[in-house]
């Protein structure tokens, strides 16, 4: 959050859009996502492809509200469920105002950075696109300087910024330069309200970010959550029942751990987080249930705001 929010300048036209985040998986989208909004809405860890859904969330720069979507990581689909995330990251582009390309200064011109400017001029034609050149204190500078100009070469950016998403160095100089160029009109939501997705949507992905942080290799990606219900009580706490749906037999075992010790660790992480979030206490109930098919049920793309036909090959 910025100063200067909810505090629009006298006489001054208040601007709303869109501002696709894109990048290769693990470019720090996420992260760059919870500065900007200035409170965690999309999940963060050291695993690849673990954004899923398309996350928007909602930042205040002077009299502009920007609606960001952290998009789903760009890189080569094998599943269905890869190739629904990468459609929905192109969708995302697609229909923003303005686009963010996330790059990592350490690993600079990858392959798969080369991938995405050869189809960004035609995902992103008409929308004026940044460049942000991010984990810059990984790098010296002169490297940074070569890196800029490599990228400028390859493709006509409206701007090149360098930044810090983890320790917030040049995010405020991205956000003002986005608020400075999204079109006049009025805000489209709530000052107050930092994310478009339900808060169900919210605790489940929180909830999944703890799964992906404590277990290894393939298994967060055959998992998913859901919250199954979510009560309101007279004490103002919440109760909230989610269910972990995993593919075999064997998983359930490895999620529950030993004595139920790693979903009781699990519960405990996702609760802290979501009593930040909300304010109030939660009392958060996990089941694990064993879906097989899950990754070829719609419904299951539906629950995280993904199209379930986007993945057809």
């Amino acid at each position: 959050m910025t100063d200067t929010e909810g505090q629009i300048p006298e006489g001054e036209s208040t601007r709303a859009g869109f501002v696709a985040l894109i990048g290769e998986p693990n470019a720090g989208k996420s992260t760059l996502l919870n500065r900007m909004v200035g409170a965690k809405v999309s999940i963060v860890t050291h695993k690849v492809q673990t954004t899923r859904a398309r996350i928007r969330g909602v930042a205040i720069d002077g009299a502009s509200q920007i609606v960001f979507v952290d998009t789903p990581g760009l890189f080569r689909p094998r599943r269905r469920l890869d190739r629904a995330m990468v459609a929905a990251a192109w969708s995302g582009a697609a229909d923003a105002d303005l686009v963010v390309l996330l790059i990592e200064a350490h690993r600079g011109i990858t392959e798969g950075v080369e991938a995405i400017l050869d189809v960004l001029a035609e995902r992103a034609a008409g929308h004026p696109v940044a460049l942000a050149i991010n984990k810059i204190d990984r790098v010296q500078a002169a490297d940074l300087l070569k890196l800029t100009e490599d990228m400028n070469a390859r493709f006509d950016f409206a701007q090149t910024f360098m930044i810090s998403a983890e320790k917030g160095f040049g995010v405020a100089d991205l956000r003002g330069w986005l608020a400075d160029r999204l079109p006049e009109g009025p805000w489209l939501y709530p000052e107050d309200q930092i994310a478009d997705l339900p808060l169900r949507m919210i605790a489940a992905e929180m909830t999944r970010e703890k799964l992906t942080l404590r277990l290894h290799q393939e298994l967060p990606y055959q998992l998913t959550v859901e919250t199954e219900s979510w009560e309101e009580r007279k004490d103002g706490s919440a109760r909230v029942d989610q269910v972990i749906y995993v593919m075999r037999d064997g998983h359930k075992g490895i999620v529950l751990g030993n004595k139920g010790e790693t979903i009781k660790g699990v519960g405990q992480a996702a609760r802290v987080d979501m009593e930040e979030l909300l304010g109030h206490k939660v009392h958060l109930f996990l089941q694990v249930k064993v879906r097989p098919n899950w990754l070829e049920e719609s419904e299951r793309y539906s629950e995280i705001g993904l199209d379930f036909r986007d993945g057809d090959a």
